[in-house]
């Protein structure tokens, strides 16, 4: 069947949303990357996990598994709710299940990981992730050669950050992928080179957006809509990314800490008022680009939390900011240049464009939008 142009370009706008989406689950709250602090001291090894635990008891941890997201949801949700208690007891009936599946091998031999104890905090917020902390230890045949570790997909994306005794900071701290390995050479252990600093932070910041930050895409996507020209674009995305880069700097150095269950709904919001302005009007406003600036410091706020939960090391404070910044800009030009090729370039010029692309379009975004307001600030589950 061949479609006139318009339905051609909603057809367009769909399968793009499509693609994002399945790149995303449709969760409010994106994943927390697994803390793994793995203290060496000679041929000893404390590991320490710090994780959400309701989301591996839930089998929802990792992410791109969509299915079993899906599946898990409502497990999930109620285990956020529990007590420390029956949670521990959901985690003892897993554990014969979930200790063998961590991996821990020197030069290809399996080391024995041993069970310490667990660790979950008392129930908060339960829009909240809380992360609870399990504790391994294993004794090496030796403290030379290649130590690699293994956190298996179905948990997720982790950070590995390895101590030395005497040490402030981790000597490494690696951003592994879900499914992905981690190795560390003990004969020739070492801080990371700047370089190594660099790329990782800018890893975790593209995948911050792509393919985890599903509310900051829609954001993106709701500025571009309105702008599909560059100019009055690049006008909108640089006010955003300038106030986004004020916060997260701010956040990272300690100066300014907003609770997440004030931050998030907040996030939401303006992807709300972006989407539902689209709506309402064909052009930028004269106060458009003043609320952007707004809205970017509130989203600054949001990658500062995620940043926190990486973890700067002190000696490459600066580098590793930076660079955590170049991969959230790299993560958004990306969605931009998706939509111009997919929409902008074709139908941008069209009488039909606002009424037929723009309109449907943000409102889709601003009722997903609506929902993780609800959901947020607690008035739905």
């Amino acid at each position: 069947m061949i479609f006139p142009k318009p339905y051609s370009a909603l057809l367009l706008i769909a399968t793009l949303a499509a693609f994002f989406i399945s790149l995303s689950p449709l969760r409010a709250h994106e994943a927390t990357p697994s803390i793994i602090d793995m203290a060496l001291n000679g041929t000893e090894v404390t590991l320490s996990i710090n994780t959400n635990l309701e989301a591996i008891i839930a089998g929802v941890a990792d992410e791109t598994n969509t299915q079993n997201a899906q599946a898990g949801e409502e497990e999930y949700l109620r285990l956020r709710e529990t007590a420390p208690e029956e949670l521990s007891e959901a985690f003892a009936a897993l554990r014969p299940s979930f200790d063998p599946t961590l991996k821990l091998s020197l030069d290809g031999t399996p080391v024995e990981l041993n069970y310490v104890d667990h660790s979950i905090p008392p129930v908060g917020d339960p829009a909240i992730a809380r992360v609870s902390t399990l504790t391994y230890n294993a004794t090496l045949p030796a403290a030379s050669g290649t130590l690699t570790w293994d956190f298996p997909a179905d948990y997720g994306d982790s950070v590995l950050r390895v101590s030395l005794p005497d040490t402030v900071d981790p000597v490494i701290a690696d951003y592994v992928a879900s499914g992905a390995t981690a190795s560390v050479d003990l004969d020739n252990i070492a801080p990371q080179t700047t370089t190594e600093v660099v790329w990782d932070y800018i890893v975790a910041g593209f995948d911050h957006i792509i393919p985890k930050g599903l509310d900051h895409i829609l954001f993106v996507i709701g500025l571009f809509l309105l702008s599909a020209h560059l100019r009055p674009l690049l006008m909108q995305v640089t006010m955003f990314t300038l106030a986004h880069t004020i916060t997260l700097a701010l956040g990272a150095l300690g100066y300014v800490n907003v609770p997440g269950n004030i931050v998030e709904p907040l996030i939401a919001a303006s992807i709300v008022f972006v989407a539902v302005e689209n709506i309402f009007t064909e052009r930028l406003t004269a106060w458009r680009p003043i609320l952007i600036f707004g809205f970017g410091l509130l989203h600054g706020l949001g990658f500062a939390s995620v940043l926190g939960d990486f973890g700067l090391p002190t000696a490459q404070f600066i580098p590793a900011l930076i660079a955590f910044n170049i991969g959230v800009e790299i993560g958004q030009l990306a969605v931009i240049a998706i939509c111009f090729l997919a929409v902008g370039i074709w139908f941008r010029n069209k009488p039909w464009y606002h009424s037929r692309i723009v309109v449907p379009a943000s409102a889709a975004i601003a009722i997903m939008a609506a929902y993780w307001v609800l959901e947020r600030t607690g008035f739905i589950a």
